[in-house]
């Protein structure tokens, strides 16, 4: 009871108040998680922009690579600032965190394209890349952690709510400046590969916003609960050693991970950002509705985590979490399905009638995952499946001969590829559109269209679809800043947080898209890729119910 009435009436509130602690910790985080989308929400334009020389699939590939680069080095930052704020305090971390972030985020937006400087342009912009996703790896933990500390244990979800709320601010924020920007300039204006892009635009607003949130942080005292155990000279001497050398604390380290990180990493990432891919890429949705879409689901996210988290306080974390996860698997392939008839009807209609066949020497076809954005994708497997894939067209595979070049079969009609390993440059771009436009005028012919006709899309069906991903989303993550900071000892919290969080949403999240798109080339199957999410998700159900322990209304004042 003592320690519940310690957690309850801390100290720091006489001089930060609840509401600052909120405002501050939530605002700032939104920011630094604008600074990250805006990449993600800009990820065509990056592909044309950036990887101009590996052709629209590959392209589109490496910037989705690329786009996981930054999430794998998120789990690098949680190290490094996880120990800034176990031995510095919370509100240090914080500082360098967002400085870095807006830094690396600005510079972005002064990069010169592949066009114009060559293969210096995707250097410089995968250097970028690795910065901001190490300053993310350290903002999460510490601001979950700094609200949680201040909260009274009978509110701690309702107050962590906010915090996690802030990741649709962020999204919604970068996706307003994007639409607001295109709609006003004009498609060809804003993603013109010179200086005067208009892509370039949303990248240069962060510096305002860091600037308000570097602003804000600074007002912050630290957090009581640190405070106190720095005073009692507790402080950790070896975060890594405590966290990952010391059993106890390590078992809870690997619970996180796969209790709860491995399926929010994997359905957030699909339900935010691997749609976007998807209706645009696959379904032929122009970007700016597709955006829209997003940006409206991510608009009824944002009080859907704070309830959730609220009703955490009343039922539990594990619970809710639980059921979230349990109706996002449940509710995945149904729902992409459903999206695809309300997106483009015309397309599942043509499949129906005239299903495409790719017969080919299974030798000569590649999954096109290539990381580095070096290999070359150019059998003529892979230019067969590449056309095939930026139609949007599903299609399903048979054996060929050994050395034979493959076939596409459109229905009665059939479509010879051509192998593109012996040349280059211009001769290779005109083989590749000699075969593409083959392709594409057979399907032409069967009726598969083009783009996605505005006339015959059902918006409402879809956005119902994106609310249903929705709620699963955020009843997993609303709970789960309370739910982590409650589960590690106040020594190694920051430390052993960020750790799990980081691994499971920046490597299982952030290479999501790209994996997810990889198998969708390599199958045919434009839903194969939704087995990535659902998978790993599975998982974290199994995992949640047999070895989550309950933590609502835990003291965080033990070291």
């Amino acid at each position: 009871m003592a320690e519940i009435t310690a957690d309850a009436a801390p100290p720091a509130a006489k001089t930060t108040p609840m509401f600052t602690v909120v405002l501050a910790s939530a605002a700032g985080t939104a920011f630094e998680w604008y600074d990250f989308f805006v990449f993600g929400s800009l990820l065509t334009i990056i592909s044309k922009n950036f990887f101009a020389q590996l052709g629209s699939t590959a392209g589109q590939i490496a910037a989705l690579a690329l786009f996981g680069v930054g999430f794998a080095f998120r789990p690098l930052g949680a190290l490094i600032f996880g120990r800034v704020g176990d031995q510095l305090g919370r509100k240090a971390a914080f500082l360098i965190c967002v400085s870095m972030m807006g830094g690396a985020t600005f510079a972005i937006g002064l990069l010169p394209t592949f066009q114009q400087a060559g293969l210096i342009a995707p250097i410089l912009l995968i250097a970028l890349r690795i910065l901001q996703g190490t300053a993310l790896g350290g903002q999460y933990g510490g601001a979950a952690v700094y609200v949680a500390e201040h909260a009274p244990p009978g509110r701690r979800g309702f107050f962590t709510g906010f915090v996690q709320c802030s990741a649709a601010f962020g999204l919604t924020a970068a996706l307003a400046v994007i639409f607001v920007t295109r709609k006003s300039m004009g498609e060809t204006a804003f993603a013109a590969p010179d200086w005067a892009g208009g892509w370039r635009i949303p990248f240069f607003v962060s510096v305002g916003l860091v600037a308000i949130s570097i602003w804000m942080r600074s007002k912050l005292a630290e957090s009581p609960a640190f405070q106190r155990m720095k005073d009692a000279g507790g402080k950790a001497k070896a975060p890594f050693r405590e966290a990952f050398g010391h059993w106890p604390n390590l078992k809870l380290v690997l619970i996180a991970f796969f209790a709860l990180m491995s399926a929010q990493g994997a359905y957030w990432y699909t339900v935010f950002f691997y749609s976007d891919v998807f209706m645009e890429k696959f379904l032929k949705v122009e970007g700016d509705t597709a955006n829209a879409l997003i940006m409206a689901a991510a608009v009824v996210s944002a009080p859907l985590y704070v309830f959730f988290a609220w009703l955490s306080d009343r039922f539990g974390r594990k619970s809710v979490m639980w059921l979230g996860m349990t109706l996002g698997v449940i509710s995945l392939f149904p729902g992409f399905y459903l999206l695809s008839a309300a997106a483009n009807p015309a397309l599942q209609a043509a499949q129906a009638k005239t299903p495409v066949v790719v017969i080919a020497d299974p030798a000569d076809c590649s999954l096109q995952f290539d990381v580095t954005g070096k290999a070359r994708f150019v059998s003529s497997c892979d230019i067969a499946k590449s056309a095939l894939a930026n139609a949007g067209v599903g299609y399903a595979n048979v054996a060929g001969p050994p050395g034979a070049p493959a076939v596409v079969k459109v229905g009665a009609v059939a479509v010879a590829s051509i192998d593109g390993r012996a040349l280059a440059g211009p001769a290779l771009k005109a083989t590749t559109d000699k075969v593409t436009h083959a392709i594409g005028a057979a399907l032409t012919k069967a009726g598969y269209p083009s783009r996605s006709d505005p006339a015959h899309r059902d918006l409402g069906t879809m956005l119902a679809v994106l609310i249903v991903f929705t709620v699963a989303a955020t009843a997993l993550y609303g709970p789960m800043a309370a739910a982590l900071t409650e589960l590690f000892p106040a020594r190694v919290r920051y430390t052993a947080l960020s750790l799990p969080y980081h691994l499971g949403t920046g490597w299982i999240g952030g290479f999501q898209p790209v994996v997810s798109f990889s198998i969708v080339v390599a199958t045919g199957d434009i839903y194969a890729g939704l087995w990535y999410p659902v998978i790993f998700t599975a998982l974290s159900v199994v995992a949640c119910l047999l070895f989550l322990p309950e933590t609502r209304g835990r003291s965080l004042e033990a070291a």
